[in-house]
């Protein structure tokens, strides 16, 4: 463990000065001021030495207006300090937004559940074992421009969709991708006040500068996620290795809105399988407007993996995938809501 100072935050605005202080010295991978909330990622990355900062910053304090749970009639807004097991179990989410509830259920093992916020979850980084393994020193998530070991090593676990020739890291968590298939906005606090943008536009895909994973500018924390409407009609699909607390190989978030038998609106995300949380819109529109069938399934399936690129070890993955959002879709269509 390397040295660093320790600082507890008592207010957001005392928050985001002590991490804004030494973004101009790294504002990237070994980031020198990192805030430390459920610390269930953070402190995993800091034994690894992956991460080093010299300083953190405890934000638990923020927690009194920053973790509540707010259904409303028509939206959800869930504040980024809250609890992974406290959104998913509330009655409200369960009812409502259950691929939420199930993303988070699946996510981790309870004790972890327990800790980790929403807004650590969603930022945490690629399980790429070349990534959390220092001794390999061509990761240009750690070393830009040092390569990518996964190329040609064993990339088993690792993505076929959004991948570029500078990194094919999976994007690891389930939360995020219920966000991106329902449209979450996601609020964002740092020195120029609040901002919101499309969760869908807070992960960035790695091109060139695979280092850069977010939006988010130094010394910014995520505030709160916002959702409009309501989606009882969701589902979360993961396929893992093993069932108990394992990262998937492929999964889905499905909502559907339907009447009378036809799609009138339809949402599908993929995961375990790209580089970002990954919203398959052409698949979206193939199932609006129809009445749900097998073969609809399936040319869903398809369109959802038509860009993908396989390699040596993970080409398996793309017919794992049609899969699992055939089998998403239909459990979301027969339901009972």
């Amino acid at each position: 463990m390397r040295p660093f100072s320790f600082q507890r935050a008592t207010d957001p605005g005392m928050a985001i000065q002590a991490l804004s202080a030494a973004a101009a010295n790294n504002p990237l991978t070994h980031a020198t001021v990192q805030p430390l909330a459920g610390g269930t990622t953070l402190i995993d990355l800091m034994k690894l030495d992956v991460m080093r900062p010299t300083a953190i910053v405890d934000i638990n304090a923020l927690a009194k207006g920053w973790s509540a749970i707010e259904p409303g009639s028509e939206n959800l807004r869930l504040g980024a300090l809250a609890r992974m097991s406290d959104v998913a179990a509330h009655d409200e989410i369960q009812r409502n937004y259950p691929v939420i509830a199930n993303s988070l259920k699946l996510a981790a093992s309870a004790q972890l559940r327990n800790m980790a916020t929403l807004g650590g979850n969603v930022m945490q980084r690629t399980r790429c074992s070349y990534f959390r393994d220092v001794s390999y020193e061509n990761c240009n998530k750690r070393n830009p421009g040092a390569g990518c070991a996964a190329m040609d090593g064993v990339n088993r676990m690792h993505a076929v969709l959004g991948t570029s020739d500078q990194c094919i890291a999976t994007y690891p968590g389930d939360f995020a991708q219920a966000l991106v298939a329902l449209d979450a906005t996601v609020e964002v606090t740092g020195r120029s006040g609040t901002r919101s943008m499309p969760f869908a536009e807070l992960h960035k895909a790695p091109g060139n500068t695979p280092e850069i994973e977010t939006m988010l500018q130094p010394g910014e924390l995520i505030s709160a996620f916002l959702i409009s409407g309501r989606w009882p009609r969701s589902v979360y699909l993961k396929a893992r290795d093993r069932q108990s607390y394992e990262f998937a190989l492929s999964s889905a978030a499905v909502a559907l809105d339907m009447r009378d038998g036809t799609i009138r609106d339809a949402r599908v995300a993929l995961g375990g399988v790209a580089t970002m949380p990954w919203r398959a819109r052409e698949a979206e529109a193939l199932l609006r407007g129809q009445k749900f069938d097998d073969g609809l399934a399936q040319r869903v399936a398809d369109a959802a993996f038509a860009d993908a690129r396989g390699r040596q070890h993970n080409s398996f993955k793309i017919a794992l995938g049609k899969r699992v959002v055939a089998r998403a879709l239909q459990q979301a269509v027969t339901m009972e809501i």
